[in-house]
C-alpha cells in the first residue's frame, strides 16, 4: 500500500509517550542486529545498485534511524555514509505502514525546509520502503531517491519490486545476525568441553559424597578427600582397613549378604543404608550406590545422618498428628479430586452423628444439601489447584436436621485437605442480627426515596414550568419573531438542564454509560487546574500539587473532570468565596476502610481536594452524597454534585473519602485503581464529523415506542436520510435478512422488551460485521453494567445536529473502509 499522508496527531504527551516507547524498541533491536557502523557488505550493495536501476534514480539507500542520526549501510550515488536526524526523510517512513511516496520534497511540508532539499544535492522525490523485524519494529528503509520531482511516483511494478528488496534487506540482517549467534555458539561449547573436562577431573577432589573403589579382599584401592570432610580417616588409614571393620556391629549381616550379592553374583546395591564409625567416635549414616565391574566394587556414599534425624522427628510428629486428628472437635477430611472421602477424623460422628467407618468410600455430596451443591463443587475445583479460601455449606446430620460449616481446604499429593467448623448456632445469631438491620435499612431506605422523590419532583416541575410556559406563549397569534426564537431558546436549554439532573441522578445510581480510557490523572488536574480558579474567584487562593511521573486511571475522563469541578464548587461555597483550596494527586498502595468495606490493597490514584471552610457537621458526613441532600439555600444548589462524584466512584471501581473538622475545613479524597501505561500509540482523536446531508442512504431504524419512533423516521426524513423502521430486535434482524445489503447503518434503542439494543448490535455484528450499529439510550442497566466501547452511543435527549452527526461518521467510516479494502 503507498501512503503519502499524515495521520491525526494524538495529544502531546500521549505521542511524546508513544515516540520514546517506539524509539527505544528501535535503539535496542538495533543493538540486536549489531551492524552499525560496520563495514560494507556485496549483499547488500547489490540490492541498493539493483532499487536504483529498476526505479531509474540516480540515488538509493538502505538507510537505518538511530538514534540522532540515519546511517547508511549501502549506497548509490551518494557520497556521505551518514547524516543528522534532522535531515532524514526516511524516519517519516517509519510513523507509517507500507511504502512512503513523496512526489515533490520541495512541496511537502515535513520536507520542504530540509536542508538536502533546499541545498546541495537538491534532492526532489523520495520513495521509502520499512526495514522491520519479524516482531514489527520498524528500523529504517530501502528508498530510492531523484533529484528531479516525480507527480506520477513510482510504476506499481517499481513499488512491489522496492518493497520486495527492503524484505530482502531484511532477510540479509537476520542472516548476520543468525551467523553471529552461530558462532557465539560455537565459541561457548568449546568454553564448555574444556570448562566439564576441569569439572569432571574436580568431581573426585570437592564431591561432599564418598567415592572409592573396592577390590575383591574388601579394601579401598582409591578414595576422596571426602573421607577425611564425613568420617576423619586420611586416605591411608582408609586404604589400610577392611570396610567390615568401619561398620555398626549391628549392620555387619545385612553388609556381608550386599557384599556377596555384588562380588559373587554382581548385584549392584542401589540406596543401600548402613552406619559408619567415625574417626572420633560415634556413627554416622551413609547411603551407598556400589556397583561391581571387573572384579572391583566402585561405590559412592551420602551423609544421610540429618535426614535420618528427621525422619525420626516426622516419627514423632506425626504421632502427635494423629492424636490431633482422633481428638480434634473441627471435622477433618481427605478427599481425592472427585469429592469422594478418603479419610475422616472421629468428630464426624459428634458434628453428624456418623461413624468415620460409614463416611470413607462415599462423594462427600452425599452429605451435602443440593441447594449448596454447586458452590461445594465450584470450591472442590478451586482447592485443587490452590489453597481455598474460607467458604460455607450445609451437610445433612444422621437424624436429617442440617448442619451449617465453614470450611478450609488446600491440595497436597493428589488430595484436598478440608477442615470444617460447626457454625450453626452463629449462623443463626447472624440470621437475627441481619433481620433487624435489614429493618433498619428498609426505614433509612424509605426516608431516601421521600426525598429524592421530592427533590425530582420539585426540580422537574421547575423545568416543565418553563417549558409549559414556552408552548403556551408559542400559540399565541400574532407572536413577534423575536419573542418565538426566545421562547423556543427557553425550550432548548430547558431540557439541556432536565437532561443533566437526569444524568447526576444516573451517575449516583451507577446507571450511566461510561466510555472508559486510560489517561493520566495528574495531567487533566494540571488541565483543569485554570479553570478551578476561575470558578472559584480571585478572593480564593487555589494551589495544585501533582507527581512528575504519570498516574494513570482507567476511567470516564469527562465523568472525572466533572467530578473534580463538582468537588471544587462544593468547596468554594463552603467557604464562601474566600479562603485556600488545593488539589493534590499521589499514589497509594491501598485504599483505608470506609463507609461499608474494608481496607482494599492497590495500588490507587488519590485525588485530594480539601477547603477552609466551615467544615461539615459529623451527624451530616454520612448523608452528603444523597441525592438533593444540601444544606445550601434554596436556589443555591441542587443537591447533586457529592451524589455525582459518589456514582462515578463506584462505578469506575473506587471511592469517595471526607474528613472535615468544624470551622476548619474539609478534604475529600477520591480513590481510583492505578492503571498500567497504556502501550503502543494512543488512538487518534477523531475529527468531528461535518453534519451533511443523507443523500437517500438507507436507515434501519429500531424503536419499540411508536412516539420515539414517528418522530425518530420524520428527524431521519428531514435530514435527507430513508428509513425503514422496525419495532423490535426480532423484527429488525426480518428486515436485514429481506435485502442483505440495502441499509447502510443501523440506529436502534436500547431498552427494548425482549431483546436488548446490545444484543441486537453484536448479533448484526456477528451476521454482518461492515455494518456500523449506532445505539442511543437515555438510561440502561446494560450499558451501565457493560460498556459502549464497541459501538457509537447517543445519549438521549439528542440534537437533531448529534443524530446527524454521528449517522454522517459512522456511515462515512463504512464507505472508507470499503474504499480501502478495494485499493
Amino acid at each position: 500500500m503507498v501512503m503519502t499522508g499524515s495521520e491525526t496527531p494524538s495529544p502531546p504527551y500521549a505521542q511524546e509517550a508513544s515516540d520514546a516507547a517506539e524509539t527505544a524498541a528501535r535503539l535496542a533491536a538495533l543493538d540486536r542486529y549489531a551492524i552499525l557502523d560496520t563495514n560494507p557488505e556485496k549483499g547488500f550493495d547489490d540490492i541498493v545498485l539493483l532499487a536504483s536501476r529498476i526505479c531509474a534514480t540516480p540515488v538509493a539507500l538502505v538507510s537505518l534511524v538511530a538514534g540522532d542520526r540515519q546511517w547508511f549501510k549501502a549506497r548509490v550515488g551518494f557520497d556521505a555514509c551518514q547524516t543528522p536526524l534532522s535531515q532524514s526523510v526516511c524516519s517519516y517512513a517509519l510513523l507509517q505502514p507500507g511504502l512512503l511516496v513523496i512526489p515533490d520534497l520541495s512541496a511537502d511540508p515535513r520536507t520542504c525546509g530540509n536542508v538536502l532539499v533546499t541545498g546541495d544535492p537538491f534532492i526532489r522525490f523520495y520513495a521509502g520502503a520499512r526495514l522491520e523485524t519479524p516482531e514489527g519494529v520498524a528500523l529504517g528503509s530501502l528508498c530510492v531517491i531523484d533529484t528531479q520531482p516525480r507527480p506520477e511516483g513510482l510504476t506499481p511494478e517499481q513499488a512491489t519490486s522496492l518493497e520486495a528488496l527492503a524484505r530482502q534487506v531484511m532477510t540479509l540482517m537476520e542472516l548476520r545476525r543468525a551467523q553471529d549467534s552461530l558462532r557465539a555458539v560455537n565459541a561457548g561449547l568449546e568454553a564448555q568441553v574444556v570448562q566439564r573436562t576441569r569439572e569432571r577431573n574436580r568431581v573426585w577432589e570437592v564431591s561432599p559424597d564418598l567415592l572409592g573403589v573396592l577390590n575383591a579382599d574388601g579394601y579401598f584401592e582409591t578414595s576422596n578427600p571426602a573421607w577425611q570432610t564425613v568420617l576423619g580417616y586420611t586416605p591411608e588409614q582408609v586404604a589400610g582397613t577392611v570396610f567390615f571393620d568401619f561398620l555398626h556391629p549391628d549392620d555387619l549381616p545385612r553388609n556381608h549378604s550386599a557384599w556377596d550379592a555384588a562380588l559373587l553374583r554382581g548385584e549392584p546395591a542401589l540406596s543401600f543404608e548402613n552406619r559408619y564409625r567415625h574417626a572420633e567416635g560415634g556413627y554416622r549414616w551413609l547411603s551407598w550406590v556400589a556397583v561391581p565391574e571387573g572384579g572391583k566394587v566402585y561405590c559412592s556414599a551420602r551423609d544421610i545422618t540429618a535426614e535420618k534425624a528427621q525422619g525420626e522427628e516426622l516419627a514423632a510428629r506425626t504421632t502427635e498428628r494423629d492424636r490431633l486428628w482422633r481428638s480434634a472437635q473441627d471435622i477433618h477430611l481427605v478427599l481425592d479430586p472427585d469429592g469422594r472421602i478418603v479419610s475422616v477424623n472421629p468428630a464426624a460422628t459428634t458434628l453428624l452423628g456418623r461413624e468415620p467407618g460409614e463416611m470413607v468410600g462415599r462423594p462427600i455430596f452425599d452429605l451435602v444439601l443440593p441447594e449448596d451443591a454447586g458452590v461445594t463443587r465450584d470450591a472442590l475445583a478451586h482447592a485443587e489447584r490452590d489453597a481455598l479460601p474460607s467458604f460455607e455449606n450445609r451437610l445433612s446430620h444422621a437424624d436429617g436436621s442440617l448442619r451449617w460449616f465453614s470450611w478450609v481446604a488446600a491440595p497436597e499429593g493428589g488430595l484436598i485437605f478440608a477442615t470444617g467448623r460447626h457454625i450453626s448456632e452463629e449462623k443463626k445469631s447472624a440470621a437475627a442480627l441481619a433481620a433487624i438491620e435489614e429493618a433498619l435499612r428498609q426505614s433509612q431506605k424509605l426516608e431516601a426515596v421521600g426525598q429524592l422523590t421530592g427533590g425530582v419532583a420539585h426540580d422537574f416541575n421547575n423545568l416543565l414550568t418553563v417549558i409549559k410556559s414556552s408552548t403556551d406563549l408559542l400559540k399565541r397569534p400574532e407572536l413577534s419573531e423575536e419573542r418565538r426564537v426566545r421562547y423556543i431558546g427557553a425550550i432548548s436549554d430547558t431540557v439541556e438542564r432536565a437532561a443533566k439532573l437526569t444524568g447526576q441522578l444516573l451517575a449516583f445510581a451507577r446507571r450511566q454509560a461510561l466510555r472508559p480510557e486510560v489517561f493520566d490523572a495528574a495531567q487533566s488536574v494540571r488541565s483543569i487546574g485554570e479553570m478551578v480558579g476561575t470558578l472559584t474567584g480571585a478572593r480564593i487562593t487555589v494551589s495544585i500539587s501533582v507527581p512528575d511521573e504519570p498516574c494513570y486511571i482507567d476511567a470516564d475522563s469527562s465523568q472525572f473532570d466533572t467530578a473534580l469541578v463538582n468537588m471544587a464548587v462544593n468547596a468554594r461555597d463552603a467557604m464562601n468565596g474566600e479562603g485556600r483550596l488545593s488539589i493534590a494527586v499521589s499514589g497509594a498502595a491501598r485504599m483505608p476502610a470506609m463507609r461499608a468495606h474494608a481496607v482494599v490493597p492497590g495500588p490507587f490514584v488519590a485525588v485530594s481536594i480539601t477547603d477552609s471552610g466551615s467544615g461539615i457537621a459529623p451527624a451530616e458526613l454520612d448523608r452528603i452524597f444523597e441525592p438533593f441532600f444540601t444544606t445550601k439555600g434554596v436556589g443555591q444548589g441542587t443537591g447533586l454534585g457529592l451524589s455525582q462524584v459518589f456514582g462515578f466512584a463506584k462505578q469506575s471501581g473506587g471511592e469517595i473519602m471526607v474528613e472535615s473538622t468544624l470551622g476548619q475545613g474539609s478534604t475529600f479524597t477520591l480513590y481510583l485503581p492505578r492503571a498500567e501505561c497504556p502501550a503502543g500509540r494512543s488512538e487518534q482523536a477523531a475529527e468531528a464529523e461535518p453534519v451533511t446531508n443523507g443523500m437517500g442512504t438507507c436507515v434501519l431504524l429500531v424503536e419499540d415506542n411508536r412516539e420515539v419512533g414517528r418522530f425518530a423516521a420524520e428527524t431521519l426524513a428531514e435530514l435527507g436520510y430513508s428509513t425503514v423502521w422496525a419495532a423490535n430486535a426480532d423484527e429488525a434482524l426480518a428486515e436485514l435478512e429481506k435485502v442483505p445489503f440495502r441499509f447502510e447503518v443501523v440506529f436502534s434503542d436500547v431498552v427494548m422488551p425482549g431483546r436488548d439494543g446490545v444484543d441486537l448490535a453484536r448479533e448484526i455484528r456477528r451476521l454482518r460485521p461492515d455494518l456500523p450499529v449506532v445505539l442511543a439510550s437515555g438510561y440502561s442497566h446494560v450499558l451501565a453494567r457493560e460498556g459502549v466501547s464497541e459501538f457509537e452511543l447517543l445519549q438521549k435527549p439528542y440534537s437533531v445536529e448529534e443524530l446527524a452527526r454521528v449517522l454522517s461518521k459512522a456511515v462515512g467510516r463504512r464507505r472508507r473502509g470499503r474504499l480501502a479494502s478495494q485499493t
